[in-house]
Protein backbone atom coordinates (compact mmCIF):
# COMPACT_ATOMS: atom_id res chain seq x y z
CA UNK A 1 0.00 0.00 0.00
CA UNK A 2 1.80 3.03 -0.99
CA UNK A 3 1.17 6.41 1.46
CA UNK A 4 0.13 9.55 0.32
CA UNK A 5 3.98 11.00 0.15
CA UNK A 6 4.96 9.10 -2.52
CA UNK A 7 2.29 9.73 -4.62
CA UNK A 8 2.91 13.47 -4.05
CA UNK A 9 6.28 13.30 -5.10
CA UNK A 10 5.55 11.57 -8.11
CA UNK A 11 2.86 13.74 -9.20
CA UNK A 12 4.50 17.22 -8.42
CA UNK A 13 7.65 17.97 -10.63
CA UNK A 14 8.61 20.77 -8.71
CA UNK A 15 8.85 18.52 -5.47
CA UNK A 16 10.57 15.72 -7.49
CA UNK A 17 13.26 18.29 -8.34
CA UNK A 18 13.96 19.46 -4.83
CA UNK A 19 14.26 15.94 -3.55
CA UNK A 20 16.49 14.51 -6.01
CA UNK A 21 18.50 17.87 -5.78
CA UNK A 22 18.91 17.36 -1.57
CA UNK A 23 19.59 13.91 -1.79
CA UNK A 24 22.33 14.59 -4.82
CA UNK A 25 24.11 17.21 -2.48
CA UNK A 26 23.96 14.41 -0.15
CA UNK A 27 25.81 11.46 -2.26
CA UNK A 28 28.26 14.97 -3.11
CA UNK A 29 29.14 15.51 0.77
CA UNK A 30 29.32 12.09 1.75
CA UNK A 31 31.64 11.14 -1.22
CA UNK A 32 34.03 13.93 -0.79
CA UNK A 33 33.95 12.63 3.32
CA UNK A 34 35.53 9.53 2.13
CA UNK A 35 38.14 11.07 -0.37
CA UNK A 36 39.50 13.38 2.32
CA UNK A 37 42.79 10.90 3.21
CA UNK A 38 45.40 11.90 5.21
CA UNK A 39 48.82 10.70 4.25
CA UNK A 40 51.34 8.41 7.11
CA UNK A 41 55.11 9.08 6.21
CA UNK A 42 57.09 6.47 8.02
CA UNK A 43 60.87 8.08 8.39
CA UNK A 44 64.08 7.56 9.67
CA UNK A 45 67.23 9.52 9.88
CA UNK A 46 70.79 9.07 10.24
CA UNK A 47 72.76 11.36 12.77
CA UNK A 48 76.29 12.77 12.15
CA UNK A 49 78.38 15.05 14.18
CA UNK A 50 81.47 17.23 14.00
CA UNK A 51 84.16 16.44 16.07
CA UNK A 52 83.91 16.65 19.81
CA UNK A 53 80.11 16.71 20.25
CA UNK A 54 78.06 13.59 21.21
CA UNK A 55 74.43 12.89 21.05
CA UNK A 56 73.08 10.07 23.58
CA UNK A 57 69.91 8.60 24.07
CA UNK A 58 69.79 9.06 27.99
CA UNK A 59 70.13 11.78 30.05
CA UNK A 60 73.73 10.51 31.57
CA UNK A 61 75.12 10.21 28.15
CA UNK A 62 76.27 6.83 27.92
CA UNK A 63 74.38 5.15 24.90
CA UNK A 64 75.30 6.99 21.65
CA UNK A 65 72.69 7.70 19.78
CA UNK A 66 73.18 7.15 15.61
CA UNK A 67 69.34 7.60 14.36
CA UNK A 68 66.30 8.50 15.06
CA UNK A 69 63.37 6.43 13.58
CA UNK A 70 60.20 8.82 13.72
CA UNK A 71 57.44 6.15 13.04
CA UNK A 72 54.26 7.58 10.65
CA UNK A 73 53.57 10.87 10.52
CA UNK A 74 49.93 11.81 9.59
CA UNK A 75 50.63 15.08 6.98
CA UNK A 76 49.96 18.12 8.87
CA UNK A 77 51.43 16.22 11.81
CA UNK A 78 54.49 16.43 13.70
CA UNK A 79 56.39 14.15 15.91
CA UNK A 80 59.40 15.24 18.49
CA UNK A 81 62.23 12.92 19.27
CA UNK A 82 64.08 13.83 22.40
CA UNK A 83 68.19 13.65 22.68
CA UNK A 84 70.77 14.58 24.59
CA UNK A 85 73.80 16.76 23.05
CA UNK A 86 77.53 16.95 24.94
CA UNK A 87 80.37 18.74 24.35
CA UNK A 88 83.70 16.22 24.44
CA UNK A 89 86.01 18.27 23.91
CA UNK A 90 88.04 20.72 26.24
CA UNK A 91 86.50 24.11 24.98
CA UNK A 92 82.84 26.29 24.88
CA UNK A 93 80.53 25.48 21.52
CA UNK A 94 77.46 26.72 20.20
CA UNK A 95 75.40 24.24 18.64
CA UNK A 96 73.86 24.08 15.43
CA UNK A 97 71.69 21.56 13.26
CA UNK A 98 71.61 20.90 9.68
CA UNK A 99 69.66 18.22 7.47
CA UNK A 100 70.92 17.28 4.43
CA UNK A 101 70.91 13.74 2.19
CA UNK A 102 67.29 13.69 1.54
CA UNK A 103 65.74 10.38 -0.08
CA UNK A 104 63.77 10.76 -2.04
CA UNK A 105 65.15 13.92 -2.73
CA UNK A 106 62.26 15.54 -2.98
CA UNK A 107 60.81 14.97 0.76
CA UNK A 108 62.75 18.07 1.95
CA UNK A 109 59.97 20.38 -0.13
CA UNK A 110 57.49 18.39 2.47
CA UNK A 111 59.12 17.75 5.60
CA UNK A 112 61.44 19.34 8.01
CA UNK A 113 63.66 18.95 10.56
CA UNK A 114 64.31 21.20 13.15
CA UNK A 115 65.05 21.77 17.20
CA UNK A 116 65.14 24.10 20.59
CA UNK A 117 68.60 24.21 20.74
CA UNK A 118 69.93 26.14 17.44
CA UNK A 119 73.08 28.61 18.81
CA UNK A 120 72.90 27.30 22.34
CA UNK A 121 76.52 27.25 24.16
CA UNK A 122 77.92 24.85 26.01
CA UNK A 123 81.13 24.35 27.64
CA UNK A 124 83.28 21.41 27.67
CA UNK A 125 82.23 18.17 29.55
CA UNK A 126 78.44 19.81 29.54
CA UNK A 127 75.27 18.19 28.07
CA UNK A 128 71.93 19.11 27.23
CA UNK A 129 68.47 17.83 26.58
CA UNK A 130 67.58 19.19 23.12
CA UNK A 131 64.06 18.30 21.31
CA UNK A 132 64.13 17.16 17.59
CA UNK A 133 61.08 18.06 15.44
CA UNK A 134 59.85 16.38 12.49
CA UNK A 135 56.74 17.89 10.69
CA UNK A 136 54.78 16.84 7.82
CA UNK A 137 53.28 19.38 5.39
CA UNK A 138 49.29 18.95 4.78
CA UNK A 139 49.83 19.35 1.45
CA UNK A 140 52.56 16.03 1.36
CA UNK A 141 52.12 13.61 -2.20
CA UNK A 142 53.92 10.63 -3.29
CA UNK A 143 55.98 10.20 -0.42
CA UNK A 144 55.50 6.76 1.90
CA UNK A 145 58.42 6.90 3.47
CA UNK A 146 62.28 8.57 3.60
CA UNK A 147 65.12 9.25 4.98
CA UNK A 148 68.01 12.11 5.86
CA UNK A 149 71.40 12.54 7.65
CA UNK A 150 70.59 14.69 11.19
CA UNK A 151 73.97 16.79 11.72
CA UNK A 152 74.52 18.44 14.97
CA UNK A 153 77.44 20.15 15.05
CA UNK A 154 79.72 22.83 17.42
CA UNK A 155 81.80 25.53 16.65
CA UNK A 156 83.78 27.68 19.00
Amino acid sequence: MMGKYPMAITKSPKLLAIVLTVAAFALVVSTLAAINVSQNVSSSGTIATSLNIGVYSDSGCTTALNSITWGSVAGGGTATQTVYVKDTGTGAMTLSLAVSNWNPAGASTYITISWNKQGTQLSAGQSVAATLTLTASSSITDISSFSSTITISGTG
